[in-house]
C-alpha cells in the first residue's frame, strides 16, 4: 500500500479507508475514475455529488453526515454563499483545508488541459479560475439546492454556526483574508453588472462577510 506523505499528519479516522495515490495523497471520495482507470483530483464524480446530496454523505470521505455540514470554500463563495461542492464532516473539511495542495499553497495554479476544460463546460455556475490564497471552512445546519440558468445544480449554504479561515496549512490572518476578498471582488462585480439589481445585493453580502473575518 502506498504510504502517505510524511508532512500529511493527523489524517481523520473517517478518511483512513481512502486509497493513497503515487504522490502520497489520499484520494477523496469525490474524485472520478477516468475511462483509462486513472483518477484526476480536478475531476469530480457526478454520481458521488448526487449521492452526497440525496443521502447526506461527506464529500471527502463518503460516510454519513450528522446535524452539521462543513463546506470548504474560497472567500468569494463566502460572499455569495454558493458552493459547487456538497459539505463534509468538520474534521474532513479542516484536514482538507490544511493539506490539499491547491488550498495550502497560495501560489499554486490549477493545471488545465483539454479534458478538464471540456468537463468544466458542464459545471454549474461561473467558477473563478484563480487560487484565492485562503480557504474557509463554513459550518452550518442547513443548505439548499438551486439551479443556474442552464439548470445545473449549485448549493446555497445556510447561516454559519462557525467559520475557520486557513492559509498555507495554518490559521489565516485577517490581512490575508481581506486581500483575497479585495482581489476577488472585481470578478464577482463583473458578473453582477450583467443582471439588474445584482450589484446592490453583492455589495450587501460583501459588507455582511466582515462579521466573519478573523480578528485583527
Amino acid at each position: 500500500m502506498q504510504a502517505l506523505r510524511p508532512e500529511l499528519k493527523n489524517l481523520p479516522a473517517r478518511m483512513s479507508h481512502l486509497p493513497v495515490d503515487d504522490r502520497g495523497y489520499p484520494v477523496p471520495a469525490f474524485v472520478d475514475t477516468l475511462p483509462d482507470g486513472t483518477r484526476d483530483f480536478r475531476i469530480m464524480s457526478r454520481d458521488h455529488w448526487r449521492r452526497c446530496v440525496k443521502e447526506r454523505r461527506c464529500w471527502v470521505c463518503g460516510q454519513k453526515l450528522g446535524a452539521y455540514f462543513a463546506f470548504v470554500v474560497g472567500p468569494m463563495c463566502a460572499v455569495n454563499r454558493t458552493s459547487s461542492e456538497p459539505p463534509c464532516h468538520l474534521e474532513c473539511a479542516e484536514w482538507s483545508a490544511k493539506n490539499c495542495p491547491f488550498l495550502a499553497r497560495p501560489h499554486m495554479h490549477r493545471r488545465e488541459d483539454e479534458l478538464v476544460n471540456d468537463l468544466k463546460e458542464n459545471s454549474a455556475g461561473c467558477p473563478i479560475r484563480r487560487n484565492p490564497g485562503v480557504a474557509l471552512v463554513w459550518v452550518t445546519r442547513k443548505y439548499e439546492i438551486w439551479h443556474d440558468n442552464l439548470k445545473r445544480p449549485l448549493i446555497e449554504m445556510g447561516d454559519p454556526e462557525e467559520v475557520e479561515w486557513f492559509a498555507e496549512g495554518r490559521a489565516a490572518t485577517r490581512a490575508e483574508v481581506e486581500e483575497s476578498i479585495r482581489t476577488g471582488m472585481p470578478l464577482l462585480e463583473e458578473m453582477a453588472h450583467q443582471e439588474e439589481g445584482a450589484m446592490e445585493e453583492l455589495l450587501r453580502r460583501r459588507a455582511a462577510i466582515n462579521e466573519l473575518l478573523p480578528a485583527a
